[in-house]
């Protein structure tokens, strides 16, 4: 079985040449050593490692934040930050990049050990969701029937191409909208709007079908 790839980045060379030995003796293995931002999105690109340590202070003009940004724009690569700066400004900047997780230097071998697990157990959950959800938007657009999903709260979520055209709302035209906008129903025999099944639906979580009757406009 292939050894986890742990890339570091950090400026001050001691610091990461005892974190690349920590990683190593845990089992690890540490494919970069980098001390700048730039050079952490050059090899994240080039090397794909399972998972980045980041310190967030780096001397060069990209700093770990911004680095940390750029790599999860472009790559599903999971962030754990380090740093020596725990005030709640730069914890709010570093939020924004959706790290799985921070440690604050100076830290123990087993502090470590352990982030690192819990950040690659969230990150594999979270891509086998990835995958489930790719899975199921691929079923719903090769169905012949319209489906319309929404949140708790009747917002739209997805609409499948059978679905845009029925209602004449693309999925990105509908995304967000109260369900009421997309899916409009009215009675056939009092040409009055009629209560959307969904309504029932999210109040008495049960199945509900159109009422008899009932036209789309």
């Amino acid at each position: 079985m292939a050894k986890t790839q742990i890339m570091v980045v950090e400026d001050e060379s001691i610091v990461a040449e005892d974190i690349k030995r920590s990683l190593q003796n845990m089992g690890y293995e540490v494919p970069a050593v980098l001390s700048s931002g730039e050079d952490a999105v050059k090899k994240a690109e080039e090397l794909r490692p399972d998972l980045i340590l980041m310190d967030i202070v780096l001397r060069n003009k990209m700093n770990g934040i911004d680095a940390a940004s750029h790599i999860r724009s472009i790559l599903n690569i999971p962030i754990v930050y380090l740093t020596a700066y725990a005030d709640e400004k730069t914890l709010e900047r570093a939020k924004i990049t959706e790290p799985f997780g921070y440690i604050i230097k100076p830290f123990e071998d087993r502090e470590l050990h352990s982030i690192i697990e819990i950040a690659l157990h969230k990150h594999g959950i979270e891509r086998k969701l990835q995958e489930s959800q790719q899975w199921l938007a691929t079923v719903l657009r090769s169905i012949g029937d319209a489906v319309i999903t929404t949140d708790g709260e009747g917002r739209v979520i997805y609409v499948n191409p059978v679905a845009e055209a029925v209602t004449g709302w693309r999925l990105g035209e509908a995304k967000g909208k109260a369900l009421e906008t997309v899916f409009k129903i009215i009675s056939e025999e009092t040409e009055e709007e009629a209560e959307s099944p969904v309504n029932k639906v999210l109040k008495a979580g049960v199945i509900v079908g159109l009422a008899n009757h009932t036209l789309l406009i």
